[in-house]
């Protein structure tokens, strides 16, 4: 072979390798939706089962299409803010020549597959704190807002290179601490506080009654998965442009090894400290999650022990925030505010604080400082807790958005016309 054509093979072999890398990180993805499915489902009582798990089969089958006429064109257009820069998201509109079958073009599809999954990922994150009395056409609805036009928005403003949050204050959310888990749980939150709590959650005198799921055995194994899902969530937040070094989405140099060593050290951090503080083991797997999240903005650039430590905190803050959540009369079910949004903030704050003057890559993007962290972090809650607020305030006043007291008596499995456990006794347990 001559030396042009050893060229041409090694830049094909590039290629093909990205590709694959990006192709099995979006099937590993898929882990995280039937984790999600399956901590729902068990954290359910038996009659709203299956209307549970239908909620996360909708929102994933809805997110696909959705993403694909308009979510992708928000990521690619609206860097700037609430203004399209249409020349920028042509390669985004669906009649474009790569957002289908194309021979020359090897990553599109494969880079938009994965943040599909990252949408379908800020839906199940809101449907576990809504189950047994959200309609399922105003869940569908919301969802849709959610991921393929919220969250999408803020990856635009903070989760790339030309972001302008990025630009301006050198915001830096590796592992989306606040771009996916801050604005899914202030979308919740805001959501929650329309939607009202479940029939018996809460006493007259404002103390709340607990409501167990019928399988925490399914949903331990559903949170596990999610962990295992994590891993492809957080593989797809690194770049490999063809040199021999991995970056993260800011253009920054990273290593494979590097988010391994901090995965695994967030989710047993994590496990520790909520299982320090409860006892319980619900809280001590959803402690996983609220170790990884409370660690994700800054897993590209800490070292393993100072990750374990976070990851920790987190542990330890995301069952104190879940109880506070309670006593102001709002009723998560699954606490995805706590584990999500306010662990997403331990997340976003902390780099702030440990990263702080951590100096960047390219000089279009400023140095990581805590004030530009903080910013960040108020955008984020603002843009998802607003229009998960209004628009769960719209449904509510045209009587679509929560189930009647009778329907959520009998069950919200009614609405899927079928019976989770046909061969049981249906029950409140």
């Amino acid at each position: 072979m001559t030396p042009e054509q050893i060229e041409a093979a090694i830049a094909m072999t590039t290629r093909i390798n990205l590709e694959v890398y990006y192709y099995w990180c979006t099937a590993i993805m898929i882990l995280i939706h039937a984790g999600f499915m399956m901590y729902e489902m068990g954290a359910s009582r038996v009659k709203h089962t299956l209307a549970s798990g239908t909620k996360n089969i909708l929102a994933f089958a809805f997110m696909i299409p959705t993403f694909w006429m308009f979510g992708w064109w928000i990521y690619l257009s609206m860097t700037n803010g609430f203004i399209p820069d249409f020349e920028a998201g042509a390669g985004g509109v669906p009649w474009g020549e790569n957002m289908g079958p194309n021979l020359m073009d090897n990553a599109t599809g494969v880079f938009w597959g994965a943040f599909t999954l990252f949408a379908c990922t800020t839906a199940s994150i809101m449907s576990g704190s809504v189950i047994e009395r959200i309609r399922m056409g105003a869940f569908i609805v919301l969802a849709v807002v959610l991921g393929s036009v919220v969250w999408i928005l803020s990856a635009a403003w903070g989760w790339h290179p030309d972001g302008w949050m990025v630009k301006r204050w050198g915001y830096h959310d590796f592992g989306a601490s606040g771009v996916v888990h801050i604005i899914s749980g202030f979308f919740a939150l805001g959501v929650l506080i329309p939607l009202g709590a479940r029939v018996g959650k809460f006493n007259k005198d404002g103390s709340a009654n607990v409501i167990r799921g019928h399988s925490l055995p399914m949903t331990m194994v559903g949170l596990m998965l999610i962990v295992v899902g994590f891993f492809g969530f957080l593989g797809a937040c690194l770049f490999y442009g063809g040199t021999a070094q991995w970056t993260n989405i800011y253009g920054m140099p990273t290593t494979l090894s590097t988010i391994c060593f901090n995965t695994l050290m967030g989710i047993a951090g994590g496990m520790i400290g909520a299982y320090a503080m409860t006892r319980d083991p619900f809280w001590m797997m959803s402690g996983a999650l609220c170790g990884i999240i409370s660690v994700a903005s800054g897993l590209d650039l800490y070292y393993p022990g100072l990750t374990f430590s976070v990851a920790f905190l987190g542990g330890v803050i995301g069952p104190i925030s879940a109880k506070f959540v309670e006593k102001w009369g709002i009723d998560d079910a699954v606490g995805a505010v706590s584990v999500h949004g306010t662990c997403g903030i331990v997340g976003v704050l902390a780099l702030g604080v440990l990263g702080g003057g951590y100096p960047p890559f390219s000089e279009s993007i400023p140095t990581i400082t805590f004030t530009g962290q903080l910013y960040g972090c108020l955008v984020m809650i603002a843009l998802g807790f607003i229009p998960g607020y209004v628009l769960a305030m719209i449904f509510k006043s045209l009587g679509i958005l929560r189930a009647s007291e009778p329907v959520q008596e009998m069950g919200m499995d009614t609405e899927v016309a079928n019976t989770a456990y046909p061969e049981s006794i249906q029950s409140d347990l």
